[in-house]
């Protein structure tokens, strides 16, 4: 595995539960490539790691992992935007003011 994949993997386990990073957060901190660079690291290595902690900075869910996502979200306490009556089957989205961690321990 590149080094850099396991530096982003390495801060993606350090995130406290109830608590999100984005991948561009992740890049930040380690003054080190992007947020695309990032996510193609969790696409394919972030399986090993809380990856439902590693997020787009819209709070969008991770398409087609929706429901487990979801499921570590409401078991972790993670602050979450819920979906509108009207929004019937919608996911809601995390509620980034309150859930993203600044990587402070």
């Amino acid at each position: 595995m590149p080094e850099f994949a396991e530096r982003v993997l390495d801060v993606a386990d350090r995130i406290p539960p109830g608590r999100v990073m984005t991948y561009g957060d992740i890049a930040e901190w380690l003054e080190e490539g992007g947020p695309r660079q990032v996510g193609r690291v969790m696409a394919l290595y972030g399986g090993a790691v809380p990856w439902w902690r590693v997020v787009r900075a819209d709070g969008v869910l991770l398409a087609g992992q929706e429901r487990a996502a979801v499921e570590h979200y409401r078991a972790e306490g993670t602050p979450l935007r819920e979906a509108g009556r009207a929004a019937e089957g919608h996911v809601p989205r995390i509620d980034m003011r309150r859930a993203r961690w600044d990587g402070e321990m």
